[in-house]
């Protein structure tokens, strides 16, 4: 190991002495300073910046770390609070709808209850104007207008059993029609390849026997359900008409107070789209059944009354019931009538559904019920898919009330906003008029 220079070694104790000597100052300084502070009354000072050690000068503090909500950006802090209020919105929804399958029976029952209120609610309201009790004119409406759906669909049944061996002949005789010209078409259909068509549907039915006679047990079971929701239909039905300006009330009284006014408001406008709007379809309806009626009924369709009953009912089903009735009037006429005559079935109906979109749902429903027809058609679809027939029946209703309720609210709001604005710009006029008096004293109009 070499030995260390001589120089090297002075430096060194040089050093030494130097800082010694510093620390002797500062301790000299710091006992001055004690010393003034314990004269005055007062804590001792810092020592200055500059005879800091240098370890403590190189080691300055930091300034705070930043708030981490702050440090995020303001669209992502946005994105993220939508999208957890939108997760809840839809955790929401579907939590109810599996409350709503659940229970589907009665939801549905409901509804067509509110449905057949509302298209039975002025006829007891008329009644009553005339001095018939309300408990007796809620009773003769609803008996009357279930006796009259009754009996629509008795006159159906009984139609369909009167004419089903003649309609099962002509039906025959129209496939047999239908064979031949097949065969003479220029789509060279042979008589081999119809008769594979037939066997394999023969071949389908008996593959499928047993999901058939499984779908009529469950017929059965629907059956129950049927006459079980017809009842639930009919006592809401009574209950609504009766007392159903009671059970608004007690609705309200679920509301918080501070959305009551609102909803109250809401409520009637909401009723009054629903009637209008179950009033117009029916009108609609029985418009488009009489007038297909009576073109098939001319162009010698067998049961054309079934059919026209058939067209009233599925009038209540947005687009799909129009197409579905068309289409099986065309049918029938085809299987029993030939080609020409389902051509010419085919244009009365589509006559009849043009006049019905153009003419009569803008003049008959107005401006109380208006959708865009986007709206219809995805919310018909929606509808079909969650709850099937019925699910497509509610739907244009549902999203016509919504529309009003919606409206309605936001011009409330809107109002409520205003009124408090001004009120807001009086007090303030007021209380300024209250803190500078003198002004307005010398003002001649306050003197006279």
């Amino acid at each position: 190991m070499s030995r260390v220079p001589g120089w090297l070694g002075r430096l060194g104790a040089g050093l030494t002495e130097m800082s010694e000597r510093l620390d002797e100052r500062r301790a000299e300084v710091e006992k001055e300073q004690a010393d003034s502070a314990e004269h005055a009354g007062t804590e001792p000072a810092e020592p200055p910046a500059d005879t800091a050690p240098p370890a403590r000068r190189s080691a300055a503090p930091r300034g705070p770390r930043p708030d981490p909500a702050e440090a995020v950006p303001w669209g992502v802090r946005v994105a993220a609070e939508a999208g957890w209020r939108v997760l809840v919105l839809a955790g929401t929804v579907w939590v109810l709808m599996r409350v709503i399958s659940a229970v589907q029976l009665v939801v549905f029952a409901f509804v067509i209850a509110l449905l057949v209120t509302a298209l039975l609610q002025p006829t007891v309201a008329r009644l009553t104007r005339r001095g018939v009790p309300r408990g007796p004119a809620t009773a003769l409406t609803a008996i009357s207008g279930f006796v009259v759906i009754g009996l629509m669909g008795w006159f159906v049944t009984w139609q369909v059993m009167e004419n089903i061996d003649t309609l099962s002949n002509q039906i025959q005789s129209g496939i047999d029609d239908l064979r031949n010209w097949l065969l003479k078409s220029p789509f060279h259909v042979t008589d081999k390849q119809i008769n594979q068509i037939a066997q394999n549907l023969r071949e389908a039915i008996g593959a499928n026997a047993d999901q058939i006679t499984s779908a009529g047990l469950e017929g059965v079971q629907v059956i129950v359900e049927a006459l079980t929701g017809i009842l639930l239909v009919f006592f809401s039905t009574l209950f609504l008409l009766y007392d159903g300006k009671r059970i608004w009330e007690w609705f309200l009284k679920l509301v918080p107070s501070a959305a009551r006014p609102g909803v109250a408001g809401a409520g009637p406008r909401a009723w009054r789209t629903l009637t209008a709007y179950v009033r117009g379809t029916v009108l609609v309806a029985l418009i488009d059944a009489i007038f297909i009626g009576i073109g098939i009924y001319f162009l010698d369709v067998p049961m054309a009354v079934p059919l026209a009953v058939f067209i009233f009912l599925f009038s209540f089903i947005p687009l799909v019931g129009a197409v579905a009735s068309g289409a099986l009037a065309v049918i029938v006429a085809l299987v029993t009538q030939g080609v020409f005559t389902a051509v010419m079935t085919l244009v009365v109906v589509l006559a009849v559904q043009q006049i019905e979109g153009h003419v009569l749902q803008p003049f008959i429903l107005g401006r109380a019920v208006r959708v865009h027809p986007l709206a219809v058609v995805l919310t018909v679809a929606a509808g079909g898919m969650v709850a099937g027939i019925g699910g497509a029946v509610v739907a244009v209703p549902l999203v016509a009330v919504t529309n009003t309720v919606v409206g309605y609210l936001r011009q409330y709001s809107q109002e409520v906003h205003g009124q408090a604005s001004a009120e807001t710009a009086g007090e303030t006029v007021r209380e300024t008029v209250a803190e500078d008096p003198g002004e307005n004293a010398e003002d001649p109009a306050h003197q006279g």
